[in-house]
């Protein structure tokens, strides 16, 4: 859907708090209707400029402004809004353009909510929502249409539930969340016990605790903890496609990428990225500040940040099999280069004394 919103460029820039540099014989009150790439854009749209790479982009834009750091403004060719962070304030540019309806304030007549609901003001909640008892909404949440929600959940202020969510109950979620389709939070960990043989199902007590400003992309799940509850911290953003287990504790402003999956009883510290298609094995302890690459896997705690890695890079597959053979081999290298260390320094009197 395209963007409605128009702003003069002079009142943006005040909006963005962003230093305006009006391009020689430009306009200061140029119409800015939209963003756009720096190759796509044409006149009365905004673009933005942070990454090398798109050096050449940035010369030949039809942007009608640009916002791009204090120390690139002689390569833009047009109005500048100038930002020690162009990506974030592009970010808060974004929203201001956003042109997605709004819902409409109450209850569907075809959603089957229980009478014991608390629902608080501003409340909008779709066709065909099956919410039960003992259920809090608070004030301006939004669930669309489908979504099921369990007994004895909260759901805090202004929190969206886009279509087809499922919330088991005793499922908590902050403020300000964005829960995308298709997302299951508070279903059953994945826990067993075996004796001969036989697998027998562990109850799963615990609940699941989200905080504010959290966003869960499409697709992904969260488990109920087995006895203590799952928890994922304020500012966490999750990618489509990710398995969190039971009991993980995730830390606040933690990024986690597409399609990766965290198991049991890990905990994972504050600010911390956590690339598309990692695993982490159960029971790990990941501090804060550490980003992991993309498929890595876990199978360790990591006790200092920094960045970590996993496996082999990407090769022509008659070369990667050869290296795979040598893999299995290093061990035994590994003994026989320090048995020839040891017979060198015996033959060499200066490293032996």
């Amino acid at each position: 859907m395209a963007s409605k919103s128009v702003y003069p460029l002079q009142a943006l820039a005040a909006q963005l708090g962003l230093e305006l540099r009006v391009k020689a014989g430009a306009p200061g009150n140029t119409l800015i209707t939209g963003l756009a790439t720096l190759a796509s854009a044409s006149a009365g749209q905004l673009s933005f400029y942070h990454n090398p790479r798109y050096n050449a982009d940035l010369r030949q834009t039809q942007a009608s402004a640009v916002i791009v750091h204090p120390q690139h403004i002689d390569l833009c060719p047009t109005s500048c809004l100038l930002s020690e962070q162009p990506y974030v304030s592009f970010a808060k540019a974004s929203h201001l353009f956003v042109a997605s309806p709004a819902a409409p304030v109450g209850i569907h007549p075809l959603a089957m909510v229980d009478p014991s609901v608390k629902v608080a003001a501003n409340v909008s909640v779709a066709a065909n929502v099956v919410i039960g008892p003992g259920v809090t909404l608070s004030e301006g949440v939004r669930i669309d249409a489908n979504c099921v929600i369990g007994p004895d959940c909260q759901l805090g202020a202004h929190t969206h539930l886009y279509p087809n969510v499922t919330l088991y109950h005793g499922v908590s979620l902050g403020e300000r969340c964005l829960v995308h389709a298709n997302v299951v939070i508070g279903g059953d960990g994945f826990g067993f016990a075996t004796s001969k043989g036989q697998h027998h199902k562990i109850a799963q007590l615990g609940g699941v605790r989200i905080g504010a400003d959290v966003e869960i992309g499409a697709s992904s799940t969260i488990d109920r903890g087995a006895l203590d509850d799952t928890v994922i911290g304020d500012g966490v953003k999750i990618d489509n496609q990710v398995q969190i287990a039971h009991n993980v504790r995730v830390g606040a402003n933690t990024i986690i990428c597409g399609c990766s999956a965290i198991a049991g009883s890990s905990v994972i510290g504050k600010n911390c990225t956590i690339a598309g298609a990692v695993g982490i094995i159960n029971h790990i302890t990941i501090c804060d500040g550490v980003t992991v690459t993309a498929m890595s896997l876990v199978n360790q705690d990591i006790d200092e940040p920094g960045i970590y890695s996993s496996g082999t890079g990407l090769d022509l597959s008659s070369q990667w099999r050869r290296n795979i053979v040598r893999f299995k081999e290093l061990d035994d290298m590994a003994r026989r280069v320090n048995r020839l260390e040891k017979l060198a320094n015996q033959d060499d009197p200066a490293k032996s004394s």
